[in-house]
């Protein structure tokens, strides 16, 4: 269907929808039902048994595989069949760690997806994107995505950029006539919105015409070569290291084998064990377990209010050393709230606080009261905020500096909203760089007039006359100067200061946006607070003490920026604050050697935020920058970390961002640093922990061959230490909640290695004494005769897995073992515990006796064992690493 030839009535009677109505939800969902969801297809992922399958491509699970057989061909079924078990088992745990992350990730994925403005039953509501459906009036403003394709049916400056589609970079104006022309390609159909695509100026209302797999993109989606997931740095640096664990478990293992031959060990018994000695010097199960550490830490930062986007995102995070922070809803409530008028050379009050109650004072006359309700209606009608009525309950949507001046006017008067004695006709939307919107308005006998709102330095430069005592007068040098007074006032005060203009206008037609924003006539001042956070200062301490710089961008007045600054503690009395005007004439060198001494700017444009950050990081700081509009997302794509508001943020910026706030609150991002500095260090963990353990098992080995005793351990022995002691306590590492001083050390260097801050010593030294007291445990249980060597292993078994179970403890901290209390992680005590029940009956339960080649151990075994295992951790837990 050629929708653009179509004019906007037989447009919505084809898709039988209202424009002032819309779908009923019943239609709604009859028609999701039948056309499903609105979304593209995914990829197609691998089936649950190719993900199984996938689990034995790992090299040294072929290599013990291959063992297998050979042990089965020379006739050792036994351990034939216990080698493939414990294969299973942890391929299984592998299977089920990638099925747990994959639906972490894709829950994250759902999380982030974009919301629509649309009009069900008469009212405007937000829905998921997902469940827009054919016949949806849907409604556009700047920085949307657009979530389906849609006929235009009325725009007001709609902009749309379609790259994605055309690959024309300029956005293109959308107008809602008709085409008359029979073929037209995408570009040139300016009455249609396509799904994918971004609102970069003005706002307006569609009909969705096409969803999902139907829209122009759903049906090039084949031609789509979806770009494979990238590693995160650490993955990569991971996986660096797996090469060098098998490049060290092939030369340890040669070694192994080539000592026990020539003690005399049967070829394929040292065959056996150095397969299994390689299996255990690498950890495989590493990448599953960082994965699932990865995602569940994602989910644990959805729990704090913030989406990660990106995994690499989560490492980053703890490297960050400075966030750039927007003022106004982050640092701040968000509960714009009217609080001083300024108009007639006088300041009226507005009490009542942010809600529809309240009164003004100082009104003494009625000229007063006319020239206040008339500088509230103006401003009102300068707006885009929605006032929704639903049976006598007002609410109010939008950007909430529009709503603080809808919510004043309904305060004094709601005929001053509702009265439609002048109508909108034309609009000129607010635009970073004139920091002003401005509207084209008629009166009910066809005069027309312009109304500007906006920065009130700025405004002021474009006026030339001013109101007073409900007359037009010119404005004089004395007058500006008692205004720009009034508008300090309100700055030092910490209020967010609108100035209101207008203009009488001959016609509004063929008016370029210089003439309705030039020779003004002042109307007055609009004076509103936003309270900061509570939390907010809180959080900034936390920074300081964590090493990280705060730095408060706003575009507000320097003084208003100044008197929030100075009530969160980010400046003091004495600093600086510099303003756009200031970098405007700032080289990028006099900016780099400035910017690490300031911590506000003000009056700032997005092109500022960018080379704030750009000078930021040539310094050598990893950078947070937050952000809503569509103008902030080149600053949020060079920043290390890109954070958009999820309340107040545009599509446009969600998509360029790393981070998504769900709270718009400065808090959660220190909350999101505290996490990735917290999952990072459990990753360290888990390695600490996995790797000291591999070290120990080689090294018993190694000094048994050493000595000419024999194995003090069978290849079964050390698979089944693999499965039982290294998983799930290593699983449960990962969960570990933060230290106490996390966030009291500087950032982490973003180059700093795996084992940086001593972790390779710790690694090396407490695997040396893991495989000491092992080997000691065994030479003082071995005696002459086959008996002896059974009761020899099975006492260096036990005391290899409880020496790596204590040792699991005393890698929660960097200081000592006694330093966090050992019943803080549950998921540990239920991970050890397991390990422990999962032992007892490979020496106790007869049948398992005989694969595991155990025999049982009376109380004085296992207090010697106990003592020989805490040894380690009593020879270094008393010390501060």
């Amino acid at each position: 269907m050629k929708w653009y030839k179509l004019s906007v009535n037989e447009v919505i009677n084809q898709l039988g929808s209202h424009a002032n109505f819309g779908l009923t939800e019943d239609i709604a969902a009859q028609r999701l039902k039948k056309n499903g969801s609105n979304q593209l297809t995914d990829q197609q992922k691998p089936l649950w048994f190719m993900l199984f399958f996938k689990q034995f491509q790992d090299f040294m699970v072929i290599v013990l595989l291959i063992a297998t057989f050979i042990a089965a061909y020379l006739g050792e079924f036994i351990d034939a069949i216990v080698i493939v078990i414990i294969v299973l088992i942890n391929s299984l745990l592998g299977f089920f760690q990638e099925q747990k992350a994959e639906r972490s990730l894709s829950k994250l994925k759902a999380m982030a997806t974009p919301n629509a403005f649309v009009l069900r039953n008469g009212h405007w509501v937000t829905i998921p994107s997902q469940h827009v459906v054919i016949g949806d009036i849907v409604k556009l403003k700047n920085g949307d995505r657009v979530v389906a394709d849609m006929r235009i049916i009325s725009s007001t400056q709609l902009a749309i950029e379609e790259s994605a589609l055309t690959g024309e970079t300029l956005p293109i104006q959308k107008t809602s006539q008709a085409i008359e022309t029979q073929q037209l390609n995408i570009a040139d159909q300016t009455n249609m919105a396509f799904m994918g695509s971004m609102v970069a100026t003005g706002h307006g209302i569609g009909i969705v015409v096409a969803t999902g797999m139907q829209t122009m993109v759903g049906q090039i989606a084949d031609l789509i070569v979806q770009a494979p997931s990238q590693k995160t740095p650490l993955e990569k640096r991971l996986q660096h290291l797996g090469k060098v664990l098998i490049f060290i478990s092939l030369v340890l293992t040669a070694l192994v084998v080539l000592a026990g031959v020539w003690q005399g060990q049967p070829l394929y018994q040292m065959f056996l064990a150095g397969i299994s000695l390689a299996v255990a010097v690498i950890p495989e199960g590493l990448p599953a377990i960082v994965t699932v550490v990865l995602s569940l830490g994602v989910q644990r930062m959805i729990k704090r209010k913030a989406i990660v986007r990106k995994l690499s995102a989560v490492e980053t995070l703890g490297s960050t050393s400075v966030i750039c922070s927007d003022k106004t809803g982050t640092l701040t409530e968000n509960k714009m709230t009217v609080v001083e008028l300024f108009t007639n050379n006088k300041s009226f009050q507005v009490s009542g606080g942010y809600g529809l109650t309240g009164s003004f004072t100082n009104a003494t006359n009625q000229v007063e009261s006319d020239m206040l309700n008339q500088l509230l209606m103006y401003s009102s009608l300068c707006c885009n905020a929605e006032m929704l009525d639903n049976n006598g309950n007002i609410t109010l949507q939008g950007d909430p500096t529009e709503v603080a001046i809808i919510m004043a006017a309904l305060k004094k008067d709601q005929q001053l909203v509702e009265a439609k004695t002048l109508t909108k006709v034309k609009e000129f939307p607010f635009d970073a760089n004139r920091k002003r919107m401005s509207v084209v308005v008629k009166d009910r006998n066809n005069h027309y007039m312009s109304i500007v709102k906006g920065a009130p330095d700025l405004l002021l430069d474009c006026t030339s006359k001013l109101t007073l005592n409900g007359q037009v007068q010119s404005l004089s040098q004395q007058m500006k100067r008692q205004i720009q007074q009034q508008i300090e006032s309100m700055a030092n005060q910490a209020y967010r200061t609108i100035a209101v203009c207008m203009k009488p206008l001959p016609s509004p037609h063929a008016l370029k946006i210089e003439q309705v924003e030039s020779q003004l006539i002042f109307m007055g001042l609009i004076g509103m607070v936003d309270p900061p956070r509570r939390e907010a200062k809180l959080a900034i301490k936390q920074c300081k003490d964590a090493g990280i710089k705060t730095i408060m961008i706003t575009g507000d007045h320097a003084k208003t920026a100044s008197a929030v600054a100075k009530s969160l503690d980010i400046i003091s009395s004495e600093q600086q604050v510099i303003t756009g005007q200031d970098l405007e004439v700032m080289s990028e060198e006099m900016l780099k050697q400035q910017v690490d001494h300031v911590h506000v700017f003000a009056r700032v444009t997005p092109k500022d935020k960018l080379r704030i950050v750009q000078a930021l990081q040539a310094n050598g700081h990893v950078v947070a920058m937050t952000g809503d509009g569509v103008n902030d997302a080149p600053a949020l794509k060079v920043s290390d970390i890109g954070v958009s508001m999820g309340k107040t943020g545009t599509d446009v910026a969600k998509e360029a961002s790393d981070l998504i706030l769900l709270d718009d609150n400065f808090a959660t991002i220190v909350g999101a640093v505290e996490e990735g500095r917290n999952i990072y260090e459990n990753i360290r963990k888990f390695i600490r922990y996995l790797l000291a353990s591999n070290v120990g098992e080689i090294l018993v080995m190694l000094f048994a061959m050493l000595a000419a005793l024999p194995l003090p351990l069978l290849p079964v022995q050390i698979l089944w230490v693999n499965l039982v002691t290294d998983g799930l306590p290593a699983l449960a590492l990962g969960l570990d909640r933060p230290e106490r001083d996390l966030m009291q050390h500087p950032p982490r260097p973003v180059k700093e290695g795996v084992f940086a801050r001593g972790l390779g010593i710790k690694i090396v030294s407490r695997g040396l004494f893991i495989g000491v007291i092992t080997f000691l445990a065994f030479v003082m249980a071995f005696q002459n005769g086959a008996q002896s060597v059974a009761y020899a292993r099975t006492i260096a078994f036990m005391t290899l897995v409880m020496a790596q179970l204590i040792h699991v403890f005393d890698c929660r901290s960097h200081r000592s073992v006694f330093d966090r209390n050992p019943f803080g992680n549950k998921y540990l005590i239920i991970a050890v515990i397991s390990s422990i029940a999962l032992l007892l009956p490979v020496i106790y339960f007869e049948p398992l006796q005989i694969i595991f080649h155990t025999v049982a151990l009376t109380g004085t075994d296992w207090l010697g064992i106990l003592l020989f295992s805490a040894l380690p951790t009593l020879l270094f837990g008393f010390t501060r690493r």
